[in-house]
């Protein structure tokens, strides 16, 4: 059957980490829910399960919550839980006080509150226990008792023999014994005081007043035959919820009409349903025989999920003639509006469907293999070119349509009262995914290369022109798109509307331009069947529309997250399909939205738990009624639990959180209810947390301050002993410092001192070198008074020896001259010359005579004068002069000489007495 559903959200075993039965539910003014589980008591914040066990490890009954109180009944147990400072519930039993007086076997299934009493149900009694002065009263059935109801203040229960009872001033007054009720159990009561509505397990509805008891005849009687019902309760809309052994639940309205059905090929965890219960926000929640589901009964959404995927993903959707088709990858499907009927396949359109168009009371197919009308369950295929991406009207031509293909653009004709493929506009072989008409002017998109402006002619018939706009960029998920009159192209970059006067499109925030909605990117945009504007970004679901009073657009966010949505991405489709009711198609089916039933309600944000624990320990609880707690320093890791008890299925929310003395901003958003702070460091502290479900933000911030003490090290008694410790260590310092000072200025006047005596030593050194340097120039001097001398004895003895041939000429005087040459013979070897030149070498250089008689013994006083000759590195014709002999001469005394110094032939006679 073809049913539209409401999100049913399923915890299963695995989840809750409990047992498998759950055999009632409950809910705190916190908002969250309590379920009598096997294995014991289960609670759930709307982010996590814990399950405190059954006191004495038996199947927990019942569960009912009163103010803070968590009442339960199990086996041969009765009492309540309650929060203690840690946030865990401890249980109280009520039982125990009267142990002796409960029956053997005795297993309690029910628990109603009115007034200060609270009543527990047994198979055998009722116990009533007055919350203010803890007093127990029972009322004892000798026939049984199967179940007990609370109506507008009134207790009721059934005895199994005798029949209905109700509870006055602590007694039981019958109200009927009708022989109906005592062959069959009574499920629930409701109704009024005067007019109660009675189920039976087996026999459905009865109506009792004061005056009559009879059977409710209503159209889910047929249903009801065949049901055998465990469950059930009437919600606050005067609905009534079933819950069956073996058929899941019944959903019937006020009247009697079943309004559906759903079992476990239609979403249920289980088909055997132990309990119903409606919470705070009308969510009914279901305990199966296997896990626990929750069914958000007023979404304003509802669900068709293709399980066994006879349809595939729907790709397209449009009511035609009271029924709805669906386009899919695997073809045309169709079902009458408004009924269960199963979706049937339209002969001939096997593959992939990719948009449905109803214009002239027709319906037109646009498929993978062509064009197709569609009559009913009969399909005609009036074009054969492949991939009929879409279809659009031409200004002034009613009987042309102009399609968009995976090779360009056609034209279909209306010719009497059929239609036909007319021709292909030449000139564009693009894919034409993207396609809006204005005017003349027909707007293609195609993602990859890029936005196209077509101008055509009268006829629509061939492209006069064709501009490429290269002023957006292109991309994957583009699109051209009329809303309104404005062209729209939008990109993951914005969106852009063209400026008909400029001839340009121009970036603009569609939302924001007109309306005081955020800046932002709102994702892809598309338009629906009927002009309406739908935005589809990764968070929410957006219709944009202008205000009602006001030229403002606004924007209705349905918080459907894309993970959960299923649209396939790039195909996108949404379809008006009634007042208020959009179809949206999914990768499994589609999902229905009734923009009207939207409720933008108010969430507030509760911690759950608060840990900490030192450095590799394990964490421990803490009291979340401590204000404003110091910790230890090594308790400095800490984790905090926070949630929003939200159940609806597409309702996902976001958390975002700062500490308030380790860093001031906010966090970024995510969807963990859990944070920790690791090794915080000691001072004061406050966590803030708040939290966005859907869009909306939580209208408290969650906070809990705390503070970490100082360690030991940084205490004040340690920071006191520190202060000592460093005047001590200052104090030394100092002392230290003035040891260290003084004996380096003694250092330093030492050092000074040597400096001072190295200068000494260092002028004294500058003063032998400058005498040195003196003595040097006084040798230097006597030098050159040396070689003066010599060089004034050769020019003599040149002189004598000129006069003396020049005499020797004069053989006519000769007799007379005798003298003058003796004379002059005198003075060439003036032996007073010789002396004079010996002292004056011997002060040049003392030492060399010495050496060389020391070396050479045997050398004469004339060898002596010569080899002092040689030391003046004189020539043999300056030496020849000097001792009145030839230059020839001079060369033999050479050759003696080196006989006597023992040289060797390649030895050179001048070297060897210049280095003596």
């Amino acid at each position: 059957m073809a049913q539209e559903l409401p999100p049913i959200e399923k915890y299963l075993p695995e989840s809750y980490e409990g047992e498998t039965q759950n055999w009632s539910i409950s809910q705190a003014t916190n908002k969250n829910i309590y379920i009598a589980n096997n294995e014991g008591l289960l609670e759930f914040n709307g982010a996590d399960w814990t399950l405190y066990p059954t006191p004495n490890r038996t199947v927990m009954r019942s569960v009912n919550v009163v103010d803070d109180r968590i009442y339960t009944g199990c086996y041969m147990n009765f009492g309540y839980w309650k929060k203690n400072d840690l946030g865990k519930l401890k249980y109280i039993s009520i039982s125990d006080t009267i142990k002796d007086q409960l029956i053997e076997d005795e297993q309690f299934w029910g628990i109603v509150y009115q007034d200060n009493w609270v009543l527990f149900q047994s198979l055998q009694r009722i116990y009533m226990y007055n919350t203010t002065t803890q007093n127990i009263t029972i009322i004892d059935s000798q026939s049984g008792i199967r179940s007990i109801f609370n109506v507008d203040g009134i207790i009721y229960y059934q005895d199994l023999v005798k029949g209905i009872f109700r509870i006055e001033k602590g007694k039981p007054i019958l109200v009927t014994n009708s022989q109906v009720l005592a062959n069959d159990k009574v499920v629930s009561i409701s109704g009024t005081q005067n007019n109660l509505l009675i189920l039976t397990s087996n026999n459905g509805f009865y109506r009792y007043t004061p005056d009559s008891f009879s059977k409710w005849a209503i159209a889910a009687d047929e249903v009801l035959r065949g049901s055998k019902i465990y469950s059930g309760i009437q919600l606050k809309n005067e609905n009534l919820v079933l819950g069956t052994i073996s058929k899941g639940i019944i959903y019937l309205s006020s009247t009697g009409d079943v309004l559906y059905q759903i079992d476990q090929n239609k979403g249920l965890s289980n088909n055997t349903v132990l309990s119903v219960y409606e919470d705070i926000e009308r969510n009914v929640w279901i305990g199966l025989d296997n896990g626990i589901n929750c069914i958000n009964i007023t979404s304003p959404i509802t669900l068709f999920n293709d399980e066994k995927g006879n349809l595939g993903t729907v790709y397209a959707s449009v009511i035609f003639n009271d029924h709805l088709y669906l386009g899919t990858n695997q073809g045309l499907f169709y079902k009458k509006v408004d009924t269960e009927d199963t979706f049937q396949f339209v002969k001939g359109t096997n593959g992939q469907v990719w948009s449905l168009f109803v214009y002239d009371d027709t319906l037109f197919c646009g498929h993978d293999s062509g064009t197709f009308i569609i009559d009913k369950n009969e399909s005609e295929l009036v074009s054969e070119i492949t991939g009929a991406w879409n279809f659009k009207t031409i200004p002034g031509q009613p009987n042309n349509l102009l399609q968009g293909t995976y090779s360009g653009l056609s034209i279909l004709e209306k010719t009497g009262n059929s239609w036909s493929f007319k021709h292909v506009i030449e000139g564009f072989n693009y894919s034409a995914r993207y396609v809006e008409v204005e005017d003349k002017t027909i707007w293609v998109n195609h993602e990859y290369r890029g936005l196209f402006k077509l101008t055509m002619d009268d006829q629509f018939s061939k492209i006069i022109d064709i501009v490429e706009d290269f002023s957006i960029e292109k991309g994957r998920n583009s699109n051209i798109l009329k809303f309104e009159e404005n062209i729209l192209y939008t990109h993951e970059t914005g969106i852009y509307s063209y400026n008909k006067q400029k001839k340009i499109f121009e970036q603009e925030y569609l939302i924001s331009k007109n309306s005081d909605t955020k800046k932002e990117y709102i994702g892809k945009l598309i338009t629906d069947n009927i002009g309406g504007l739908w935005s589809f970004s990764d968070d929410y679901l957006g219709y944009i529309s202008y205000d009602q009073f006001s030229e403002k657009l606004q924007l209705i966010e349905v918080a459907i997250p894309r993970s959960l949505r299923k649209e396939m991405f790039g195909f996108e489709n949404i379809t008006y399909i009634k007042q208020d009711s959009y179809l949206l198609g999914t990768t499994n089916g589609y999902m229905i939205i009734e923009l009207s039933r939207i409720n933008f309600k108010k969430y507030s944000i509760f911690l759950n738990k608060i840990e900490g624990k030192n450095k590799g320990s394990a964490f421990e609880t803490i009291s979340l009624l401590q204000e404003e707690p110091t910790f230890e320093s090594q308790r400095n890791t800490f984790k905090i639990s926070y949630t929003v008890p939200e159940y609806d299925k597409f309702l996902i929310t976001k958390f975002q959180y700062k500490l308030e003395g380790f860093y001031e901003h906010w966090s970024g958003w995510s969807t963990n209810s859990t944070t920790t702070f690791e090794n915080l460091p000691f001072g004061s502290y406050t966590f803030k947390v708040r939290a966005k479900t859907g869009n909306i933000l939580s209208d408290n911030t969650a906070s809990y301050s705390f503070n970490i003490a100082r360690p030991w090290y940084f205490s004040m008694t340690a920071i006191f002993m520190y202060s000592l410790v460093l005047i001590g260590v200052l104090f030394l310092t100092h002392k230290a410092y003035k040891n260290y000072y003084a004996k380096q200025k003694q250092k330093l006047v030492e050092y000074n001192k040597r400096q001072l005596a190295l200068k000494a030593l260092e002028s004294e050194r500058e003063i032998m070198k400058l005498n040195n340097e003196k003595l040097m120039q006084d040798v230097e001097s006597k030098n050159r008074e040396l070689a003066t001398s010599t060089m004034n004895i050769i020019k003599k003895n040149e002189i004598l020896n000129t006069i003396k041939k020049e005499l020797q000429k004069s053989e006519a005087e000769r007799s007379g001259l005798t003298n003058v040459e003796r004379i002059i013979d005198r003075n060439l070897n003036n032996k007073d010359d010789w002396r004079h030149f010996e002292e004056a070498f011997n002060n040049v250089d003392k030492d060399f005579l010495k050496k060389l008689k020391v070396k050479h013994d045997k050398l004469t006083p004339n060898d002596l004068r010569f080899c002092t000759y040689l030391r003046l590195n004189l020539s043999s014709k300056e030496i020849a002069p000097l001792l009145n002999i030839s230059v020839r001469s001079v060369e033999i005394k050479r050759y003696r000489l080196r006989k006597k110094l023992d040289l060797k032939h390649e030895e050179s006679l001048v070297n060897y007495i210049l280095d003596i």
